[in-house]
């Protein structure tokens, strides 16, 4: 089942960054990766609570600030540790100049 959310503006994220969405009591990170490709995964490292939108994007690559753990953003793959739990990803599609994530 599909659950389209308007979740910001394509704009909203520059390339090669992470913002923070934050949606009915759960918390997302959306990113904007080179050739305007956009991807969402649950938004808190696996390892310590920490939000995935303060780290470091590289590539497809996210780093967490905290212990520096790292996953893969298309797949949400645990990459580097301490972090050794996947991220759960989302669908994203882009329409009209918004990033809509898939919840259902």
């Amino acid at each position: 089942m599909e659950h389209w959310v308007d979740a910001c503006a394509v704009n909203d994220i520059e390339e090669e960054d992470t913002i923070r969405f934050d949606h009915a009591g759960q918390s997302f990170a959306i990113y904007r990766l080179e050739d305007d490709r956009y991807f969402a995964t649950g938004g808190f490292c696996t390892h310590e609570n920490v939000h995935l939108a303060d780290g470091l994007v590289m590539g497809r690559i996210i780093e967490c600030p905290k212990h520096n753990g790292r996953f893969d953003i298309p797949t949400g793959q645990a990459k580097g540790a301490p972090a050794c739990i996947n991220l759960r990803t989302f669908g994203v599609k882009v329409e009209e100049g918004r990033v809509f994530i898939n919840l259902g």
